[in-house]
């Protein structure tokens, strides 16, 4: 629900701390500042002992610190990515008092209102923070802040007011460059940690929650890596620093006054501050920086498969010591991996000798590539490693796109032949493979997410067009000594890899 703070002219509603909609990790060099050496860096060696208290750091580095005000002729939206993450605060309960008098500003300004029929075209004035990063005027804020914009300017610390233009923006990583329009090279500004942050390490985040101002709040970083289901490529710091509505786009600091991430979202059941906060991580920031301000856009590398986690019985019946990597169901025909023999039931366990622990990490490492530059995948294939390399192609919106799925076509009612771990086939009428018929309810095939109507392509690493032949897998998998088959099985076009686990025969 908006907080409204009512002027004569305009109204300012805080912009949420929102959840990103993109994917991450792009690829780039880091930003490089070439800025005259008039400017006024601020927020370089300033580490105070947190016993003194931050005062220091705060007073260096408040004044990149910018109000990012956005004219829109639509009004901010109630929006959530997944549970409790929010992009704006809830609506007030039904009995709130205060309730009535912000839904009149819910609604869009050109939407039919039968109380008010003659109710002008309005324009919101939305709020965020952004943070200056060159003396010439390069500004960082988030895509959500400055999305549909018609006008954006900021206010500074001493209240001067600057008209800027949008650079670039990125939705995958909900961020976005705003470039100051008129010529400056005194403004202050402050850089990018080199360093990762580590979990523990003390941040001070610096905005304009509710519009009202500079406003800086400390925490530590309380997680690394986390995942809040935004896009392909999350890979936030958690810091348990107060953030609220308005402090999106905003700057958490470390004690050296550099950046180490910016503040995007927040967790809270209830709309409000928590002690749970996320911000994108300087390294992704700077990389995806780096790109807006030199083209205005951001490109990634593309690679060109479909990908899943592994677990432990997947890991045991693929005959891998872990279950780290990322398990490749299906290269895309013609894309760069399966033009490179990258094959289905190939293990991704690094690129360029970086290891690679889950599909979600291999997806953010690629999209950090620019297309066109080879890399060397780390592949585990039959029980034995190889290096393949591949030419990386450029990533288009369209090609994250899940597959349609496909009506089930009807089936004739051959004969059933039930397997040793609870799951009865038939021969596959449309293709190659076998169509699961049935499957017991207690059994551990059906525990595994198996259903009627999959096609079981191949087992134990083998193509199967018989229950004889199926069977037979089973029991090879068990002769091995492994205990549990995998399974090769696609749905509604869908390709994934499950592994079943075996019952010891005495």
């Amino acid at each position: 629900m908006s907080n409204m703070l009512s002027t004569p002219k305009r109204k300012w509603v805080a912009a949420s701390a929102m959840a990103m909609i993109v994917a991450a990790g792009t690829l780039g060099a880091g930003f490089v500042n070439t800025q005259p050496a008039i400017a006024q860096q601020v927020g370089t060696n300033v580490g105070s002992p947190p016993m003194t208290g931050f005062a220091d750091l705060v007073e260096s580095v408040s004044p990149a610190v910018v109000s990012v005000q956005v004219s829109s002729e639509v009004p901010v939206q109630q929006v959530q990515r997944g549970p409790n993450f929010q992009f704006e605060f809830p609506d007030l309960p039904e009995d709130h008092p205060l309730r009535r008098f912000f839904e009149q500003f819910e609604e869009p300004f050109n939407a039919p209102n039968p109380e008010r029929p003659n109710r002008p075209r309005e324009f919101m004035q939305a709020v965020g923070s952004g943070f200056i990063i060159s003396a010439d005027g390069y500004i960082v804020t988030n895509n959500h802040v400055v999305q549909d914009a018609t006008e954006v300017t900021v206010l500074l610390e001493d209240d001067s007011e600057l008209a800027v233009d949008i650079i670039g923006t990125d939705p995958r990583t909900d961020l976005a460059l705003l470039k100051v329009r008129e010529e400056r090279n005194d403004l202050p500004f402050v850089e990018f940690a080199t360093d990762e942050a580590r979990v523990g390490d003390w941040v001070v985040a610096v905005g304009n929650p509710f519009g009202l101002g500079g406003t800086v709040t400390a925490g530590i970083v309380s997680a690394r890596g986390r995942d809040i289901n935004a896009s392909y490529y999350d890979d936030f710091l958690q810091i348990d620093a107060a953030v609220n509505r308005g402090n999106s786009g905003g700057p958490s600091f470390n004690t050296e006054g550099r950046v180490v991430g910016v503040n995007t979202a927040i967790f809270s059941p209830s709309g409000g501050n928590v002690g749970i906060a996320f911000a994108i991580p300087a390294s992704l920031a700077q990389s995806v920086i780096s790109q807006l301000q030199e083209t205005g856009f951001v490109t990634r590398g593309f690679l060109g498969v479909s990908l899943q986690d592994l677990n432990d019985d997947l890991a045991d019946a693929l005959g891998l010591a872990n279950s780290n990597g990322a398990l490749v169901t299906q290269p895309i025909e013609g894309a760069p991996a399966a033009a490179a023999g990258v094959e289905s039931g190939d293990v991704i366990v690094s690129v360029n000798g970086e290891g690679v622990n889950t599909a979600r990490e291999l997806s953010r490492l690629i999209s950090q590539q620019s297309p066109g530059s080879d890399v060397k995948l780390g592949i585990i294939r039959d029980g034995e490693e190889l290096d393949i390399t591949v030419t990386l192609d450029r990533l288009e919106e369209d090609e994250e796109a899940a597959p349609t799925p496909q009506a089930p076509a009807e089936e004739a009612e051959p004969e059933t032949t039930s397997s040793s771990i609870g799951v009865t086939v038939i021969p596959n009428e449309d293709g190659d493979g076998l169509v699961v018929d049935s499957i017991e309810a207690d059994s551990v095939a059906a525990s595994r997410g198996l259903m009627p109507g999959d096609v079981i392509e191949q087992a134990n690493g083998g193509a199967v067009s018989s229950p004889e032949d199926f069977e037979a897998a089973i029991d090879a998998a068990r002769s091995e000594g492994k205990s549990a088959v995998s399974l090769r099985v696609s749905r509604d076009g869908v390709v994934r890899f499950v592994g079943v686990p075996l019952e010891i025969e005495e």
